[in-house]
């Protein structure tokens, strides 16, 4: 080959060779970003995942705090109620004992008027005749009766201590359920607005160490939220609290519609002579009753009837479930009948009754003869839900809603959390190769440019939801109530709504903004 040849063709093969050097310096810088960022990409989905992980179990755990404190009001609910249905057992007995000493009084009537038949029939026969020995036994017979309705005032006037003492008992049992109920309901506001309070805090140790507390606007989200499900809680954005007076409505026809059968109705049957007796007196008292008389008397006892019930007025003692109105600020019984007598030539009929009632005033009683002193009674929900601490008998009552945007009145719970995804610690982490995570490159003409490796933050919320839902196929048709221990809590998806609400709270605009974009996975 000729010589210029062979010295033109060595140097061309020589700067190809430095070509590829630069390519695979190029080729490897490039490897060696990419693998960094792999490293760091795994590293941000892995703290994104606990983060996410942190945030949800953060939420539902607060709404089973909630779902727990709703349970609890249920229950305790029950309790109170069962106050006022003792009040009710209560009265009936005491207006039932008092029904004695009427009905003895009632006999004494009867004699009288049959005294009376007998003076006349004594006066017809110019005081000559055996109507007169009649009239004078009749009167005898009368005062009998009557000092029998004295002895039984005696005894029923011993037990009224003992009433007044429980009645003082369940009243003010139906308060200190109620401040035990307002106890946990504070307790449980502070949790979830917190997201720290009563065990919570020990969730970030599990899950997301490095997480932030709950951004104090959510958890405010959360507090109005569980406020909005108890009727009477201040509350922005649902229904308005109804009046004291349709959260007592609720508890008293409760209250009364659990009424024991006894209490409720007393009614004796119609009949023949042995067959209409009100059964729930001593039988011993029926024997007396046909005793003073020497059993020579021919008894009736009829439409003997009693009830006892959570009224406003005496009233409404035996009128049917209110629609409107009962307040339910006293506790009422009361028995009655009519005696029937037949003496040798004379007859004689009496109505006796007998009431005795509970109220703010101090109550009050018919036959007074039994009763000595006042028996108080606060009535059911006397003040506003806010400032019933320790008196008032109020009780916790769901806060129903007929929006259905607003999930009917169950309460939301939300979290927002953030937690750093870079490490900032190159010897824990040398995938982030400094400080800043941070590669600058210069480019000749094009000028200098650079590239974050690791994201600095990443956020995460969720949402759950506290719902009610009876056992049982048909349980999704009962409405949410506080009587029923049935609420549950569940993750739940967020709405646009929802997510722009959370997010707007936490400062996060951008974010807020594209929540409302069609498209965007809530």
């Amino acid at each position: 080959m000729p010589l210029p040849v062979l010295l033109l063709s060595r140097p061309l093969r020589r700067r190809q060779r430095g070509q590829a050097i630069v390519l695979g310096s190029l080729s490897f810088l490039v490897l060696a970003l990419m693998v960094t960022l792999s490293f760091n990409l795994s590293h941000a989905l892995r703290r994104k995942m606990s983060l996410q992980q942190h945030s949800d179990t953060l939420s539902f755990s607060m709404a089973v705090l909630e779902a727990r404190a709703l349970n609890y009001y249920a229950v305790s609910n029950r309790a109170i109620a069962s106050s006022y249905v003792a009040m009710n057992s209560l009265h009936a007995y005491m207006s039932a004992a008092s029904l004695t000493g009427q009905m003895m009084r009632a006999s004494s009537n009867n004699f009288m008027q049959i005294a009376m038949i007998e003076f006349g029939l004594c006066v017809a026969c110019e005081f000559m005749c055996d109507h007169c020995e009649h009239m004078a036994e009749a009167f005898k017979i009368s005062g009998d009766f009557r000092d029998a309705g004295k002895d039984y005032d005696d005894k029923v006037e011993a037990f009224e201590s003992n009433f007044r003492q429980a009645m003082e008992a369940l009243d003010l049992m139906a308060d200190n359920i109620h401040t035990a109920q307002r106890d946990v309901h504070d307790k449980t506001l502070q949790a979830v607005k917190d997201g720290r309070s009563h065990g919570l805090g020990q969730l970030r140790d599990y899950t997301a160490p490095l997480a932030s507390d709950l951004v104090s606007a959510v958890g405010s989200i959360n507090a109005n939220e569980f406020n909005c499900a108890v009727d009477g809680m201040e509350c922005q954005g649902s229904e308005s609290n109804t009046s004291p007076e349709a959260r007592a409505r609720v508890m008293t026809e409760i209250a009364n519609a659990t009424r024991a059968g006894w209490s409720a109705n007393r009614d004796s049957p119609g009949g023949g002579v042995s067959t209409n007796l009100p059964k729930y007196l001593n039988s011993q008292f029926f024997d007396e009753l046909d005793e003073i008389p020497d059993n020579e008397a021919t008894k009736l006892i009829s439409g003997t009837k009693g009830t006892a019930k959570t009224v406003k007025n005496k009233g409404q003692l035996t009128q049917g479930g209110q629609s409107g109105g009962n307040d339910g600020s006293m506790v009422a019984a009361s028995d009655e009948g009519n005696i029937f007598h037949r003496w040798e030539h004379g007859v004689g009929t009496s109505n006796f009754k007998s009431e005795v009632w509970s109220d703010d005033s101090g109550g009050d009683h018919v036959n007074n003869g039994a009763h000595s002193g006042q028996h108080r009674f606060e009535g059911v929900n006397t003040r506003a839900l806010t400032g019933c601490a320790g008196s008032g008998n109020c009780f916790m009552k769901f806060r129903a809603n007929p929006d259905p945007d607003r999930d009917w009145g169950q309460p939301r719970v939300y979290s927002y959390v953030s937690m750093p995804f870079r490490v900032g610690n190159t010897r824990q982490a040398p995938w982030e190769l400094n400080s800043s995570a941070q590669v600058r490159l210069t480019h000749g003409q094009q000028g200098q440019g650079s590239l974050t490796v690791a994201a600095t933050e990443g956020m995460a919320m969720s949402k759950s939801l506290v719902y009610y839902h009876r056992f049982g196929e048909d349980g999704w048709k009962e409405a949410p109530n506080l009587f029923a221990p049935y609420w549950r809590a569940k993750l739940h998806p967020f709405t646009k709504g929802d997510a722009q609400q959370v997010l707007d709270a936490a400062g996060n605009s951008d974010a807020a903004q594209m929540s409302q974009v069609d498209g965007v996975a809530l």
